[in-house]
């Protein structure tokens, strides 16, 4: 679990460029602490910030390793864990160790070197067989090409940047914007990332902010010669292939999940330091977590909760946790505690995201790394499983889909007529649109008319349909709720969720673990049919009766919980007007929003005209990001991490 930067020249220029990858890996210096270093040849540069989780004594990196007769082809760098490298290395001893006669095949006890030999054996394929979290290359320096690649779901980030000088790639933005210049690249915004930022309340993959800078998206990986552009291939395409449980059969099917969740958490739990939980005390954690207690039955818990009631699971956490035992520690945010942490909060970010859930997760992740140095989550049951609340919708829409398109369109135009804030509205609109139009994802901010209106160079063919329609083509024919899990595979789950938690974590250099987002637990996931993730009455029903008995009775059934911010609130408020008032009066982004429209929604917010807070957030996080990225307005005091030698 680490930074990693690299640069692959055009040429043979990589020595004088050593000293500015060295000095930007200081910019991600928090995603590991304990170690830093550079390898180059006269084409690569690899620098990397190590978090030292497994073999804390040997698997440094940049890391070498190569077959028997060119022990040093290949170097490595690897942000992430693999949780199956054990069985790993085990096959590829077995199968080779014989080629390096009395020379260990292996000089460390890591999953580093797992990957690179599974790399030199299996090729591109190794990527399939990997159980883990990751973000690494390998550089062959016998065929030199470099070989890129990102986990299946996207936990682990990579960002590239192609220009006249070479590739500069690394786990985090704000450090190739200090290689830009040797790129022959510049800082220009992306205007169309931008709108999509707004509307989604993320910028999207392969998007960034920054028209130079893209990421390697997930669950692909990219092939590299030095003066040449990148070569991707989507290695890992979830196809749900559902069909209906034979007669019977549930209680096997539920066995299967709850065995896949349990194998799981245990090699999810492997670490030479201590591993802890976060817990909101919903089923998704609580699961979690007491499955982790049969590993460390001294697993410590950690949640978090604002002052405001209503908008702390606290004392919900704080039951689950007694119910399984474990030690549980609680972090509570103020108002004003969360106001002053927006701007560094926002630099670890690189791209604004608009969740202010992530606030919350800041703090308790803060917490979290005096105690422990990994933590479990529950993050992906929702996608995997059918957990969202709005997977429900094409239930209550269903009449609709059986009228002629023409009724359809009727019913969409007189909702138009009917006055905001009627009973049945929404409805009506919602059920005039295919799927295609209706959804894209959790995340629901402007509409075309509301964004017209602050936006000053809006342009209507920048639409969610831009991010969208390429993979709703991949889901044709499913049922409508398997095809709203899968879009979010591909847009809330990694564009939201999973940068929040990379983010966050990290910010403390604390490594953050999902076990629901491993490839067999997805494997059992994506067989379960329609009916049994959702119902009348509740979401996620297979997980549910899968997890009986491991889960307490009195969690089981209970709402989605999360990390609830009473934003609503404090912006009408004295928490957080004043401070939303004066980001918009300083900000220097006139040329691209009409402050004196958002003004006008913050004062409508507080006077009590609509609920404009999600709108206000997404355009606040931006003016911020803005005035640190671009305007170099706002200076975020950034510390150097100092932790425990060994927690």
């Amino acid at each position: 679990m680490c930074g990693l930067l690299g640069f692959l020249t055009s040429d043979t220029a990589a020595p004088e460029t050593v000293e500015r990858v060295y000095d930007a890996l200081h910019c991600v210096r928090h995603r590991g602490p304990d170690e830093r270093g550079t390898w180059h040849d006269d084409q690569l540069i690899f620098g990397f910030n190590r978090l030292s989780i497994i073999d804390i004594e040997h698997s440094h990196q940049p890391l070498r390793w190569g077959p028997a007769d060119d022990p040093e082809r290949y170097a490595l760098t690897f942000n992430g864990e693999i949780y199956n490298y054990l069985e790993l290395r085990e096959e590829l001893a077995r199968d080779h160790a014989a080629e390096f006669g009395e020379q260990p095949m292996f000089a460390t006890e890591g999953d580093g070197e797992a990957i690179v030999a599974a790399f030199h054996y299996w090729g591109p394929d190794a990527v399939r067989r990997l159980r883990g979290m990751f973000a690494f290359a390998i550089w062959d320096t016998r065929s030199r090409e470099l070989f890129l690649a990102r986990d299946p779901f996207g936990i682990k980030p990579l960002f590239l940047a192609t220009g006249s000088g070479g590739t500069a790639f690394g786990s985090e933005k704000k450090s190739l914007l200090e290689l830009l210049p040797d790129l022959g690249l510049d800082e220009s915004l992306d205007h169309r990332a931008l709108e999509h930022y707004t509307v989604l309340q993320y910028v999207p993959e392969p998007e960034t902010l920054h028209a130079g800078i893209r990421r390697l998206e997930s669950g692909s990986y990219a092939v590299l010669r030095p003066g040449e552009r990148p070569v991707t291939t989507r290695y890992f395409v979830p196809k749900f292939d559902i069909r209906p449980f034979a007669a019977g059969s549930e209680a096997t099917r539920y066995s299967e999940i709850a065995a896949a969740l349990e194998d799981s958490v245990a090699k999810h739990m492997r670490a030479d330091v201590t591993v802890g939980s976060f817990l909101s005390g919903g089923i998704d954690s609580t699961a979690i977590a007491a499955l982790a207690m049969r590993h460390n039955p001294n697993l410590i818990t950690f949640t978090t909760g604002f002052e405001r009631e209503g908008y702390s699971e606290v004392d919900v956490a704080a039951e689950s946790a007694a119910a399984i035992g474990a030690r549980h520690i609680v972090k509570v945010v103020s108002p004003a505690e969360f106001a002053a942490a927006i701007p560094e909060i926002v630099w670890y970010l690189d791209d604004p995201v608009a969740d202010p859930a992530l606030v919350p997760l800041y703090f308790v992740a803060k917490e979290a790394r005096k105690h422990v140095k990994v933590v479990l989550s529950g993050e992906g049951a929702d996608e995997l499983f059918g957990g969202y609340t709005i997977y429900r919708e094409p239930l209550s829409l269903a009449a609709f889909d059986k009228l002629p398109g023409g009724l359809r369109r009727l019913a969409g135009k007189v909702s138009d007529l009917i006055p905001e804030g009627t009973r049945g509205k929404s409805l009506l609109h919602r059920g005039s649109l295919t799927l295609e139009q209706r959804y894209y994802g959790n995340a629901r901010s402007f509409s075309d008319a509301q964004l017209r209106s602050v936006l000053r160079e809006f342009r209507p063919e920048w639409t969610h349909q831009d991010v969208t329609a390429p993979i709703y083509e991949r889901s044709a024919g499913w049922d409508p709720v398997t095809r709203m899990q899968h879009l979010d595979l591909f847009t809330w789950l990694r564009g939201d969720i999973l940068v929040k938690a990379d983010k966050m974590t990290m910010a403390n250099s604390l490594e953050l673990r999902v076990p629901f987002l491993d490839t067999e637990v997805f494997r059992v996931a994506e067989q379960v049919p329609l009916e049994q993730k959702i119902t009348k009455e509740t979401t996620k029903y297979a997980l549910r009766q899968a997890l009986e008995g491991i889960v307490p009775g009195h969690v089981l059934h209970r709402a989605k919980l999360g990390f609830p911010v009473p934003l609503r609130h404090w912006l009408r408020g004295t928490e957080l007007y004043d401070w939303a008032r004066q980001q918009i009066t300083e900000s220097q982004t006139d040329h691209l929003l009409d402050k004196a429209a958002v003004l006008a929604m913050l004062d409508a917010h507080r006077a009590g005209d609509g609920d404009h807070s999600r709108r206000l957030w997404t355009l606040l996080v931006f003016m911020i990001w803005h005035g640190i990225f671009v305007e170099d307005r706002i200076k975020p005091e950034i510390a150097e991490p100092t932790y425990p030698v060994q927690v």
